[in-house]
């Protein structure tokens, strides 16, 4: 009987360990700023084409992975040089070549964007920011709450979404 329980104790702590070892394949992620606080799926590359392959140009994307983004804005600002209002929205975005149409959202509780076109009576605003280059490749979706707003970054483009 001991060990028995001895061998069940080792087989619980033996898969325990190695479930912690797993890293989700888009983990949870915050960022923050004094402005705003967004919660997002981060996605990797793994040798994928990003924009215009799995997310395709001109298409809406939840901005990251599984749940759609989430943004809280802590007190009124100026988004993207549009008023936006303290609150707590999800962040969608179409992207193309040379820029992007960022999108909040007042329907919270999205699963992605696959139910975008049923709440996109909710949206409170759209803005267009452009898309830049980087020299290298970014392996994880990340997004970055600065001092001058959100920079979305993933693969080899980064966008800057101005917040005042």
């Amino acid at each position: 009987m001991k060990n028995f329980l001895l061998l069940t104790v080792l087989a619980v702590i033996s898969v325990s360990a190695v479930a912690q070892g797993d890293k989700p394949a888009s983990p949870k992620m915050t960022t923050e700023n004094a402005l705003v606080k967004v919660t997002y799926g981060a996605p990797y590359k793994k040798g994928r084409d990003i924009f215009g392959g799995l997310v395709p140009f001109g298409q809406v994307w939840r901005t990251g992975a599984n749940e759609a983004t989430e943004i809280v804005v802590k007190k009124d600002v100026s988004f993207g040089g549009k008023p936006l209002k303290a609150g707590t929205y999800i962040l969608f975005t179409i992207p193309t070549k040379t820029d992007w149409t960022v999108i909040i959202n007042g329907q919270l509780g999205q699963w992605g964007a696959y139910d975008y076109d049923k709440s996109k009576a909710k949206n409170v605003l759209e803005v267009k920011v452009p898309s830049s280059s980087a020299n290298t490749s970014l392996e994880q979706f990340t997004i970055t709450a600065k001092d001058a707003g959100l920079e979305l970054a993933w693969d080899k483009t980064v966008v800057l979404i101005p917040i005042k």
